[in-house]
């Protein structure tokens, strides 16, 4: 069964990279989906071990920035030079203290753009302060829908949502579990797509 955007990681790994990419989100209890997204635009469409922003210095798949390597017990020069199969191993990594709290893709990208996000109400204001909430809004345009200097969890749900191909956006829909433990896991070989276990959290 394909995922999406399957066809954007180089050929030259991509069958090996598609397989780590399924287990591990096995091992997380996530749909493979929601994680093929995740790092489609974390790594600005690359799928790059060694992709880096040149500001913050953040690296990789899902752009571990420096503190963050350093708690996964490696650095973002280490994680560079691995190769995309063997640094899905640190992506699991990163995500396994979240596992129980992924209901959803947008509770997946929280966990990677901004955590203290995850089980908020959509109410929820990015930030801890003034200061951080203005920035966050100035850093982010693209999420502060309406212009108010700050940016909401539902501002960032509905621009990520908006930005699948309609094709696919019955997997990333809010509170459904994976095509996944079932549906994509057991029967990956079957191309029926109407095999998926929703689950309502």
């Amino acid at each position: 069964m394909a995922l999406i955007h399957e066809t954007s990681v180089p050929n030259s790994y991509r069958a090996a990279f598609l397989e780590k990419l399924v287990q591990v989100s096995k091992n997380l209890g996530i749909n493979p989906n929601w994680l093929m997204l995740v790092i489609y635009w974390e790594s600005a469409r690359s799928f790059s071990p060694s992709k880096k922003n040149p500001y913050s210095g953040a690296t990789g798949l899902i752009q571990f920035m420096p503190s963050t390597a350093k708690g996964l017990g490696t650095t973002t020069a280490q994680l560079a030079q691995m190769t995309a199969v063997e640094q899905l191993d640190y992506v699991e990594k990163y995500y396994s203290p979240y596992k129980h709290k992924i209901k959803s893709f947008i509770d997946l990208y929280f966990a990677t753009f901004y955590p203290a996000a995850i089980g908020k109400p959509d109410n929820y204001v990015l930030g801890s302060s003034s200061y951080l909430i203005q920035k966050i809004a100035e850093q982010n345009p693209a999420f502060d829908n309406n212009k108010d200097r700050k940016v909401t969890k539902v501002e960032v749900e509905k621009t990520m949502l908006e930005k699948i191909p309609d094709l696919w956006k019955g997997e990333f829909l809010k509170n459904t579990m994976a095509i996944g433990l079932i549906g994509f896991f057991m029967l990956a070989g079957i191309a029926a797509s109407s095999y998926y276990l929703i689950y309502k959290a």
